[in-house]
């Protein structure tokens, strides 16, 4: 029998969905490599594709371009082999976006409380939703929007003010989990 910490590399894509500063790029990237399965951030192939930062394209074509290239991007890796995906703030919150991961891909969200992202989103200032105002109140907004549709997500795993490599113990665990009743062997046994 598989330990939780031993679980092997999931058939279908494992996609990372939460807040900004929530973790999905650093437990993302632990994950992946635990795993063995290569990583992708959803915002750098974004990048790679238009050519130019998130930051520039929200400025040059606004949020509704970017939500519909977003869409093409995450759609094509979807498309390709099993990977690690952390996705951007508002992927999951597309309808369209939200069906094809659904479909395709195990979608963990990474949840935090508002203390934890204050924190963590004070270290990056290249974010282009908390431009506008008062970082502390878009994100409290923001929470209230995303997290109940975050919450439609297959595993919930709760991001705390602790080692990334604690959190990405707690996916792992969660992950086995899943995969022992979502799985045929899982559900038979």
């Amino acid at each position: 029998m598989l330990t939780a910490r031993s679980v092997p590399a999931p058939d279908r894509t494992v996609a990372l969905v939460g807040l900004m500063g929530a973790g999905k790029s650093a437990i993302g990237r632990r994950l992946a490599h635990r795993l063995g399965l290569p990583f992708i951030d959803a915002d750098i192939e974004i990048e790679k594709a238009a050519d130019c930062s998130i930051e520039e394209f929200f400025d040059r074509y606004g949020e509704a371009q970017f939500r519909a290239g977003e869409r093409r991007v995450i759609q094509r890796l979807l498309d390709g082999p099993a990977i690690v995906l952390a996705t951007g703030g508002g992927a999951f919150m597309d309808p369209q976006t939200r069906m094809v991961m659904r479909e395709r891909a195990i979608t963990i969200w990474l949840r935090a409380e508002l203390p934890v992202l204050i924190e963590r989103v004070g270290r990056r200032t290249n974010r282009p939703l908390l431009k506008q105002d008062n970082p502390e109140a878009v994100l409290q907004r923001l929470m209230s929007i995303r997290y109940p549709i975050y919450a439609e997500a297959d595993i919930t795993v709760d991001s705390r003010d602790s080692p990334a490599d604690r959190t990405t113990d707690e996916v792992i665990d969660a992950l086995a989990a899943f995969l022992h009743t979502n799985t045929p062997a899982g559900a038979a046994s």
